[in-house]
């Protein structure tokens, strides 16, 4: 199942190992992430980043794109924690511009994510959570949709959602009543983004029928688009704490 292969051994205080990981995923298409992983971890998050969706990762690991995203640039904090992160880039397919736009929704980005999903479950019987911000999180609410069955994570954590968006599927619109698995929504109450205001939240947790928790911030520095990553929207300089509730969450959830 897997094409290539890049290992690394890296120090204590990072991943101990790091692994970028091409899966082919459609007939001629292949999907590639960076694996990293502690030495010991009880849960793996995938990371769908927002905007375009594209990492330009290298097979070295590095990105060329999307590296000042709040889940990019939070790895390390994820690791810290305990957990295990795959950290997704665009398919093959997607690796020029639009990227993610208009595909986010797609059957095939779907299938997509379920390689990764599978691939993650050979190594490790450990839970896997889907963790998305901003567009990331349209991404997330829709594999988790198309794996009610099989092949889909233990839990979903939604960060700045798309709350409200004249172009595509906000998460409010999508299908989100079959969700069971266990959801997290996170929020900051001063995103100033117009697609993803803290007074738009109840739309989305009316439709919420599977159980779940609503965590909300202030504070922390803004600056720039209202709707980038080092905005308020992106949790610029509250990183630590939201990523500390996260994993607090994930461990009295699906660690037992």
């Amino acid at each position: 199942m897997l094409a290539a292969t890049a290992l690394l051994v890296l120090g204590a205080a990072q991943a101990q190992t790091q692994a970028v990981r091409d899966l082919p995923s459609r007939p001629g298409v292949t999907q590639r992430y960076l694996w990293q992983e502690p030495e010991r971890f009880d849960a793996t998050v995938v990371l769908l980043i927002g905007g375009a969706g594209n990492l330009n990762l290298s097979a070295e690991g590095v990105l060329g794109a999307g590296a000042g995203n709040f889940l990019a640039r939070s790895r390390d904090k994820f690791l810290a924690q305990g957990l295990a992160v795959a950290l997704v880039d665009a398919p093959s397919d997607r690796q020029s511009p639009p990227y993610l736009s208009g595909f986010r929704q797609s059957a095939e980005h779907a299938t997509d994510l379920r390689s990764v999903i599978a691939d993650i479950r050979q190594r490790t019987s450990r839970p896997v959570v889907l963790v998305g911000t901003s567009r990331g999180t349209q991404s997330a609410a829709a594999v988790a949709i198309a794996t009610l069955d099989a092949g889909g994570p233990n839990a979903l954590v939604l960060t700045s959602s798309i709350l409200n968006d004249p172009k595509s599927r906000a998460l409010p619109q999508m299908d989100l009543e079959p969700l069971r698995l266990p959801v997290l929504v996170v929020h900051h109450e001063q995103d100033a983004c117009r697609l993803c205001l803290f007074s738009d939240l109840p739309l989305l947790t009316a439709k919420l029928k599977a159980p779940f928790k609503v965590l909300s911030y202030q504070g922390g520095t803004t600056r720039g688009d209202a709707c980038e990553a080092m905005a308020y929207h992106g949790y610029n300089g509250i990183e630590a704490q939201v990523v500390q509730d996260i994993a607090a969450w994930i461990q009295a959830t699906l660690i037992h």
